[in-house]
């Protein structure tokens, strides 16, 4: 069962909670902190892609740079930079946008939205937030002469990889694959076995798929999400963290000791995920910086004027 773990303040009054579930898993693979329920699988939605990146790698993509890997793992705000780079790995494989099986979208950042809207463009699937994931997937699929137009299918020789990689972390995909927002088949996970695998990407060996996927994440977080996104908020003030958010309020890292934690908020509010995962953090002995505290209590405001905040609720942690 879950519980209640973060709170929303206004003007001294508690507004409402957010209830959800969190674990921490100690340098050792041990579990140092359970909430709720942590070891029934969930999908991780996103979370779930360093993995699929480094299923990739082991597989035959070769990325020609750590920005290249970062977009195949991004859920990117469809920002300039981010199309450029999703355009740029389909002209290297010979690829047609069209190809991509993602939803035709416009790019989720506000600005870069108004700005298509305004010079009168309409959604294309490179503006998608998991673009660079099915870039990058169709150019596996070239690398190992798979079939192109049906690499969305759970039976796929690729997606049957994804399944085979994620089973070896919780040693066996035990729930029904669900099905993505972007189309992808998702494997299911509990929390522990999410933070777990996140753990596994930052202990990896030098040289290996599981290491140059969490690098090429470390170094690129607004590759990897996007202006103002969790992600590019979090891991630049705790040195080395390693994280990736998923939607419906999924949210995993891992500090360089191997030490990990992963949180699913029950109703999906993505306000919750940062004010959880400092708290989290500076469980996990992650320096009380001043920048990990702001992030620590988001803002809620009123007028245009900071009314109250969102944070972990006072003693659960």
């Amino acid at each position: 069962m879950s519980i209640e773990l973060v709170e929303v303040v206004r003007s001294g009054f508690r507004e409402c909670v957010h209830r959800g579930s969190a674990v921490i898993l100690r340098a050792d693979g041990e579990i140092a902190l359970a909430l709720g329920e942590v070891h029934t699988p969930i999908y991780p939605r996103s979370s779930n892609k360093p993995w699929q990146a480094v299923t990739m790698l082991r597989n035959g993509f070769e990325p020609t740079s750590s920005e290249e890997l970062a977009i195949a793992t991004a859920s990117h705000e469809g920002e300039s930079d981010h199309v450029e780079l999703v355009e740029r790995l389909l002209a290297r494989y010979g690829l047609d946008e069209d190809q991509l099986r993602c939803p035709a979208d416009l790019p989720s950042n506000e600005l870069a939205r108004a700005e298509l809207l305004a010079a009168g463009e309409l959604p294309r699937p490179v503006y998608m937030n998991c673009s660079g994931k099915h870039a990058a997937m169709l150019a596996t699929c070239l690398a190992n002469d798979w079939p192109l137009d049906s690499y969305l299918e759970p039976t796929h020789p690729l997606q049957l990889a994804v399944v085979e990689t994620l089973g070896s972390i919780s040693g066996d995909v035990d729930a029904e694959l669900g099905i993505d927002g972007c189309g992808l088949p998702i494997v299911p996970l509990s929390l522990t076995h999410l933070a777990r695998a996140f753990a596994r990407l930052v202990t990896g060996e030098p040289g290996s798929p599981e290491l140059a996927v969490a690098d090429a994440v470390r170094e690129h977080p607004y590759l990897v999400s996007g202006t103002g996104k969790d992600d590019a908020r979090l891991m630049p003030v705790v040195p080395g963290l390693l994280t990736k958010a998923g939607a419906d309020g999924v949210y995993a890292g891992a500090l360089p000791d191997g030490s990990a934690f992963a949180l699913k908020i029950d109703d999906g509010h993505e306000r919750a995920r940062l004010p959880l995962a400092a708290a989290l953090l500076h469980r996990m002995g992650a320096e009380w910086t001043e920048d990990l505290a702001a992030l620590a209590s988001q803002p809620v405001l009123g007028g245009g004027v900071r009314v109250g905040t969102v944070r972990a609720i006072p003693g659960v942690f």
